[in-house]
Order: structure tokens, then sequence, then C-alpha cells
């Protein structure tokens, strides 16, 4: 088939199935919470209905969750041009805490009030209102790993934060700044998109993008070089339990001529496998075959492959790696 036409059968589908994936993520509490006012006169009335609305603390953590990521926006603008940090002084550690109190408590109501905030604000918000219904919740601050340069990094840096909450005995991961939406680079703004991916995340995807500055995580060692020389995925990734079982490194060292096995986990032959070459031109994978609950395949280095190979299925982005 001419790549042309690949292409536009892309664009077609694209634009077909973005309203039936928004209707397949949408939980019982989202239902509910989406029809909630976009402001509330306090961040205790919030919190009131929502503990009068749901009985679990699973489903309470689940509606703050939604609230924030439905009404609170990512400001682009702030995050490009962060205000300056605002320093004080004390006499004591009593009046110190006092301070540090207070400016926590405006972050939050900023967010609150202003419908705007970067991580900073997403993280404080949530855990505020976590603890208003009585949840145990933490801010966890380190890297983000979300775009192709971020492959085979050679440091970590703190960039982000997340929260942790802690449900039934359990602490459970979320991110509900990437909840709310993404950056579009061919748009140049952000885009409202509510992903329920990164609500009691997996960790073991959770922490391919994710890597907390102390380097555990609740007594947890986390591997720095395989967060910093793991592969790029991405969020249907997640949503669809896409393992990536081959290759386990997204630095490929490889030459002219070679062949690149992938085989990823729940997927079938019924599915539109693809690549991105060079020109950015889609290629369908040949003979794939499955294997153990995977399909595997093989790409051709040549000519025509770029630095990066980013792989689809189905027209979603699924993992990406970086060629040498």
């Amino acid at each position: 088939m001419p790549q042309k036409k690949i292409a536009l059968i892309f664009l077609l589908l694209n634009s077909i199935f973005i309203n039936f994936a928004f209707s397949q993520k949408i939980s019982e509490v989202d239902k509910i919470v989406a029809k909630y006012p976009k402001s509330f006169d306090s961040t205790e009335k919030l919190a009131d209905k929502i503990e009068k609305d749901f009985d679990s603390d699973y489903d309470r953590a689940r509606a703050i969750y939604s609230w924030i990521a439905f009404n609170i926006r990512y400001d682009y603008n702030a995050y490009l041009n962060p205000p300056r940090v605002q320093g004080f002084n004390y006499s004591s550690e009593a009046e110190k805490q006092r301070k540090i109190k207070q400016l926590n408590d405006n972050l939050i109501q900023k967010a609150f009030k202003s419908k705007k905030a970067v991580c900073e604000g997403f993280t404080a918000l949530y855990q505020h209102l976590a603890e208003l219904v009585n949840l145990k919740c933490e801010i966890i601050r380190g890297d983000s790993k979300t775009n192709l340069r971020d492959i085979g990094r050679k440091a970590t840096s703190s960039n982000h934060a997340w929260n942790v909450v802690l449900i039934d005995k359990k602490w459970r991961l979320v991110d509900v700044t990437w909840g709310q939406g993404y950056y579009d680079i061919s748009k140049g703004r952000m885009v409202n998109d509510f992903n329920p991916v990164y609500f009691d995340t997996n960790p073991e995807y959770f922490f391919a993008k994710h890597y907390p500055d102390s380097g555990t995580f609740l007594g947890d060692r986390i591997s720095k070089s395989d967060f910093l020389d793991g592969p790029l995925i991405y969020n249907k990734t997640i949503e669809n339990d896409y393992k990536i079982k081959t290759p386990n490194l997204g630095i490929i060292e490889a030459k002219n001529g070679d062949k690149i096995t992938v085989e990823i986990k729940n997927v079938s032959k019924s599915s539109q496998v693809f690549y991105l070459n060079r020109k950015n031109q889609p290629v369908k994978v040949l003979n794939p075959k499955e294997k153990r609950g995977s399909l595997e395949f093989q790409i051709l280095i040549d000519k025509n492959i770029g630095d990066y190979i980013t792989i689809f299925i189905d027209t979603e982005s699924i993992v990406s790696f970086k060629i040498v």
C-alpha cells in the first residue's frame, strides 16, 4: 500500500477511535465527579462532598484525582517562567515550620482558586484533600521520563513531583499532573485529556517514567540505570498492559543490515503494528508471530531508520528505542 494512503488511514482511524477510547476509561466514580461544580467555596466543602458521596478510601482517593484532573489545568507559562524562590527569615524551629506551612497553604489555595498549577501545586492540593478525608498521603519528588531525548540520559534531575496515598494498608502511586492532560508540541499548547492510568499505577510501569530523588520507594531500591537506559513507554502501554519483553534496554546498538527482535505482551496478530521511519512514514511490521501471549516481530536496520524507533499499535504510540 502506498505510504500516503497508509498515513491517511492512520489519521482517519485516530479520529474515529478518540471518542470511543475516552468512554472506555471513565469509571463510575469519575462519572459522578464529572457532575460536580467546577468551583467550591473551599477545599473543606469539596472534601465534605467527596466523603458523603463515596464510602471507601479507594473511591475517595480516586474522586480527588478525578476532580483535580477535570478542573485544574497545567500552567505551562509558569513552567516556562517559574516564579522566584520565596525565602524567609525565622528565629526558631517553630517559626520556620509555621512559615513553611503558610507557603504550602498559599500554594494549595492558589491552585484551587485559579484552576492552574504546575506539579508542585497538583501534588500539594492532592495531599491536602486526601488528608481532609482522612487519608495518609505524601509528596514524592524526582525525575520524569517524557520524551525521546530522555532515553539514555547520563544523570537524573529533580524535575517532577507525584503522590503516594495509603489505601487498605497499601501505598498507591498517583500522578494527577499527568492525569489531567499533556503538552501538544504540534499545537504549542496544553491539551485537556483526562487519563486515569496515573491513579494507582502498576509500579513496574510507573517507575519506567518516574525516578524518586532518594532512589528508593518504601524501602525498595530502584535502579537508576534501569530508569535512564530503559525504553520510553506511553500511556496506552500502561492502559493495555503492553509489557515490553524485548528489547529490555532503550538503547539498541546495531549496524546496517541487523534485525532487531521486538516482543510485546498482550498484543495479537489482529492488531495493526507499525513503526515510523526516518521520514516519519509508517512502516507495517512483516510476519509477526504470536508467542506465549505476546507478539514477536523483527525490524530491519537500514538507511531508512532514524535515530529513534517508535512502535505503534492501532494508531497509538507504545514504545520508543534509541538506535546507536
